[in-house]
Parts: structure tokens; sequence; C-alpha cells
């Protein structure tokens, strides 16, 4: 007995060894924890259940050994996840859909005057077209007496003799009894025969007709009132008339002084350099004020006595009554560089009035890109700009519409600018032009064409708010005195002087002008701090849980990663080995390697073999024992 305790090893000195070998298997584990995974995806969950800052997971923890409470919690955590993302679905949506802000801003500064553009409303009978303008009044006289029993009573000219009634047979004629005025049924388009017995004129509609070059299709252009239709028909003969001649658009026969009988501004008197002009086919001649860039005018000061003063001549001299059935002038305010648009944007001056408009600027500015559908300059409008200007929503749809005429009709209509390499149309020219056109507005007007859904906004446009007050001018009293200054000064001799002149007066009303623009309502920041507040709300956390939420996700697919190796290399181990020896040496490699994966039971093979060596001297064996007993 006394050997086997000399033998023996003390028991404070075993219990030390113990200790030592724990703490060197715990520094193994902790050097092998930086390489380590977790094992299973049980063992995953429950480790960021237990260490996450995310509220409510380490319910799913710590109620685990009841059931219930555990499904009411996975239940609950699970749905709040799914409202919250939801949440996050709505925030995205609202985001990409790209909303803005309108920002209204009221500025005070010194005001560019805009360009005002002024017309007579007396087309103008030039010398190069005026005898063919004379052969058309004449049918157009006889045109009437047949549908309305009217004899029209028209101007004497030089050319109204027999023998220029028989030339213009042989040209004009032709075409106008190509496309004749006539009378139809309001129901049905039936033609009224001639020589007809007297009718309701009540059921009738007139217009003209227009057929394809090889009269196999025919268009009805039929109006409601008569007048409208005699209008269209005759500017339809006076616009081929003007094609006719070449370069008329540059004829200049302005009298400037005989329309114009006074300008100023802000108090100082205008002249020549102050305007430019042109010619509108239905509006006449027409003068543009202040439309040079170079030296435009500015109003310091709103009021009737700082903006521009006009007084025109409203009396129709040798116009086109056909043509022009109001007395009076057209006035219309534009930006400069924007050509005018008489027909959208002017209104009537009326004769014997003075008419003060006064002004409002409002600039409009748009976000471009993903938040608007406008346009900077048109460069990226698939739509040629056929004026010499800057690129408007206007410009762009009568551009598209005049190379759709030149396109489909082989020619382009005289109202507008013409493309290079074309020709206005002119029925001596193009037969049938006046039936592809009309058919081609039908289409245009109901957006076939595409014109306004390719024409866009610009994202920068200045517009002016206009507001008219009228005025008897002169008065009764002061009547006489006036109208005789402007006989000595512009040798006025109008018979009737009421209807002969009027007064345009247009200023500014305030000096501030509006600016509405527009700014991102949903920026990144405000998207991040949306999602930051829907996270906090649902779950009462920051961005690192952010962070170690996606860290679980990344683990999780590490994991799958793993399982799916070690699964793939536990198929190669049960495979048939094969002749080569390196194969059976990569076998055992393989038998040690899940080994690895279990540390626990690792270390509970390396505590029994590590033990006997400390007990080396002792004798082993039941014979031994047996000694000792």
């Amino acid at each position: 007995g006394g050997s086997v305790k000399a033998g023996k090893m003390p028991e404070g000195e075993k219990t030390r060894q113990c200790k030592q070998e724990e703490e060197q298997l715990q520094k193994e584990e902790e050097r092998e924890g930086l390489i380590e995974f977790y094992s299973s995806y049980q063992e995953l969950f429950q480790f960021f259940c237990s260490n996450t800052t995310i509220h409510g997971a380490i319910r799913l923890v710590c109620s685990k050994k009841n059931k219930m409470k555990t499904a009411f919690w996975s239940v609950l955590f699970f749905l709040t996840f799914g409202l919250m993302y939801w949440q996050f679905g709505i925030l995205y949506r609202e985001y990409f859909s790209y909303p803005v802000n309108l920002n209204l801003n009221l500025n005070s500064d010194r005001l560019t005057f805009p360009a005002v553009t002024l017309c007579t409303l007396n087309p103008y009978r030039y010398s190069a077209i005026r005898k063919k303008l004379d052969e058309l009044d004449q049918i157009t006289r006889q045109t009437l007496l047949d549908l309305y029993d009217y004899n029209m009573s028209l101007p004497q000219s030089d050319w109204s003799t027999p023998s220029t009634q028989k030339r213009s047979s042989r040209s004009l004629l032709h075409h106008v009894q190509r496309h004749p005025l006539r009378r139809q049924k309001r129901d049905n388009l039936v033609n009224l025969p001639e020589n007809s017995p007297s009718v309701d004129k009540n059921d009738w509609k007139i217009g003209f007709v227009l057929c394809s070059e090889n009269n196999k299709d025919c268009f009805h252009q039929a109006y409601s009132s008569g007048v409208d239709a005699v209008r269209e028909w005759y500017s339809f003969h006076y616009i081929n008339i003007l094609a006719q001649v070449p370069d008329a658009k540059a004829l200049d026969e302005s009298d400037f002084e005989n329309f114009i009988y006074a300008c100023r501004f802000n108090e100082a008197t205008c002249d020549k350099a102050n305007y430019t002009h042109f010619h509108h086919p239905l509006y006449g001649n027409c003068y543009t004020f202040n439309d040079n860039s170079s030296s435009l005018w500015t109003s310091s000061l709103p009021g009737i006595n700082n903006g521009l003063s006009l007084v025109v001549r409203t009396e129709q001299n040798d116009f086109i009554p056909l043509l022009s059935t109001v007395t009076g002038a057209r006035v219309m305010v534009h930006d400069q560089n924007e050509p005018a648009f008489m027909d959208d944007g002017g209104f009537n001056v009326r004769p014997g009035i003075e008419t003060s408009i006064s002004m409002r600027k409002e600039m409009t500015v748009r976000l471009g890109g993903s938040y608007s559908d406008c346009t900077e300059d048109g460069s990226d409008v698939p739509v040629q700009n056929l004026y010499s200007s800057r690129y408007t929503e206007q410009v762009c749809i009568r551009s598209c519409f005049q190379l759709n005429v030149v396109e489909r009709c082989g020619c382009a209509y005289y109202f507008y600018p013409l493309p290079e390499g074309a020709e206005y149309c002119d029925y001596t020219k193009h037969i049938s032009w006046g039936y592809c056109y009309y058919k081609l507005l039908a289409e245009f007007k109901a957006d076939v064409l595409g014109c306004f859904h390719k024409c866009r906004k610009p994202c920068k446009m200045t517009q002016y708010q206009l507001s008219a007050g009228y005025s008897r001018w002169p008065s009764a009293v002061s009547e006489d005195w006036v109208f005789y200054m402007l006989s000595q000064q512009n040798k006025y001799n109008i018979t009737s002087k009421r209807n002969g002149v009027a007064k345009v007066n247009i200023f500014f009303e305030e000096w501030n002008y509006k600016t509405n623009g527009e700014s991102p309502a949903f920026t990144v920041v405000t998207l991040l701090s949306q999602l930051g507040n829907q996270w906090s709300l649902w779950f009462g956390s920051s961005v690192l849980s952010v962070m170690e939420l996606a860290e679980l996700i990344l683990d999780f697919i590490a994991i799958t990663f793993i399982l799916a190796f070690r699964w793939f290399r536990s198929r190669q181990k049960l495979s048939p080995p094969g002749p080569s020896p390196n194969s059976h040496d990569n076998t055992a490699f393989q038998e040690e390697t899940p080994g690895l994966s279990a540390p626990h039971r690792f270390t509970v093979e390396a505590v029994v073999t590590t033990l006997p060596s400390y007990n080396s001297l002792e004798p082993r064996g039941p014979s031994r024992d047996g000694e000792v007993g």
C-alpha cells in the first residue's frame, strides 16, 4: 500500500496539471474560433437572437421551452418584418415616381420689356399679285351671285375688262372650277342640282369639294356658316396665288407712317430702329417692337407712363374684303426670339377705343430628366425646328405639321416656314394638294400624326398675364383738336374719324414678377430618413442593427456553402476508391476532416489520450491491483 502511495501523483499536482491542460485546450479553441464557423443553422439563429440589438429577437430564444410563446413571438416578429418592408415598398415607389415641390418666388428687379407685335388686320394687295386678286374677286362675285343671288360690289380696277376676264378663264378660272363652292344638304352631302327650285336655305350647308388627282376620292369641306365657307374658300385660292409669286414673303411694301401715327416708350419717341416688319397673309402688315436683342427696352417702374403707347390707323385702305371682315388692329405680347403666332395669343384692338393692357411677368422653371418630360432647348425632340427662333411648344407643333405636309403632299403649306429643298403648295404644280392638306389637317387635329405627343414643353418659359381696360378715345370734347393735330402731322384725312384711329397702351402692372420653380420632393436623404423612421418604429433599432441583419444573411449563405461542400465530399468518400494509392491517402484525410468540425468531441479524445502519460510509471493491469489489495 505504501508503494502505491509513493508511486502516485499528489492530488494537488494532478489538479494543477488538469487546469493547465484545460487552459491549453481553451486557447486552442479560441485560436480555432478565428477560422471556425457555425456548425448548424440552429446555432447561427440562436447566436443571432441572443446577441442582436433588434427588439423582440431575444424572445424567440428565451421562451423556447414554451412552444406557444415561441410560436406567438415568431409570428409577431415576422409579421412586423412584413409590415415594415411593405412600408419600405411604399417609400421606394414614391421615390421612383420623382415627385416635385412647387416653389413660388416673388422677385423685384428692372424688367425687360417684352416684344410687341401689331398687325393692321388689312391683307394688302401686293402690286405683284394685284391682277390675279382682281380676277379672283370677279370669279367670287359670280359665284355668290349664282349661290345667293347677291351682286357684290367691287372697286373698279384696270384688270376688270372683258379681255382680262377672258384670259382669266383660261388660267385661274380653270383651277377655281376644279374646287368649286357649292351648297350641300345639311344631313347628307348631296350637291344641290343646278336650276333647282327655291328651298329653305337653312336646310343647306355651304362648302367646297377637294378631290384627289385621279378624282377617285373627294374630301367635302363643309361649313354651317356661309361667311366662314366663303372666307375659307377664298383664302384657299388666295394662298395659291401667293405661292405662285417667287419670294412673295420677302416683298416689303410696308407703310409704317400711315399705320403708326405715334409711338412712345418711357416718354421717349420710337423710331424705325425699334421695330421689324413682316407680312402675314391674313393679318396684313405686322410690326414687332423691341425685338432687337442688342438693345432691349427695360422698365424701371410700372405704370402706363413707363410702357409702350401707340396711336394706330384702323381704316381699311385697299383691303381684301373677302379675307378681312373686321376693323381695327391685332396685338400680341410675346418674348424676344419667339415668333408671333397671331392666331394663338393675339387679340383685336377696337377702333375709336383706347385699349390699356397691363402685364404681369411670370417665369416657369421645370425640373428635367426623370422629374418631367420637358426639354432644355429642343435638341432631344425628334422634330426639326423650321423657325429661326428658340424652341417653343408651338414652334415644334407647327414645324411637325409642316414636315408632314411636305412628306405626304409633296409641297409646303404657305403659312409656315419652307423646309430646305421643298416648295410651297400651288395647284398649278400640285394639282391635288388641297385634298391632301385638308385630310392631313383632320388627322393633325385628332393627333394621328403624333405632333402633340412628340413636342414637349420647354423647361424654361416666360409668359405674360394680360388684362385689358377700354375707354373711348378721343373723347367727345377733345376729338376735334386731336384729329386736327393728326391731320397736320400725319396727313390724317379720313372721313369716318371715329372708326379711323385707335390707341394702345402696354405696360407692367407691378414691379414684381413671379417665378414658379420646382425642386425634388423626395431626395436620397429624405428616403434614408423615412426608411430609418420605419425601422425605428417597428424594431426600435439603428443602422448597426441593419448591419447585424446583413451579417446574418451572409452567415446563412456561408453555412449553406459549407454544408453543401461537406455533402459533396461525403459523396466522394462513399464512392469506390480508385487504383491510385494517392486516392487512399485522400480518403484518410477526409476521415480526419469531419473530426475537426466537432471541436467538443475532439477535446474529449485529447483528454483520454493524454492522461495516461502522467501515470506511465505506475504498474498497470489487474495483477498489480491485486497486489495492492
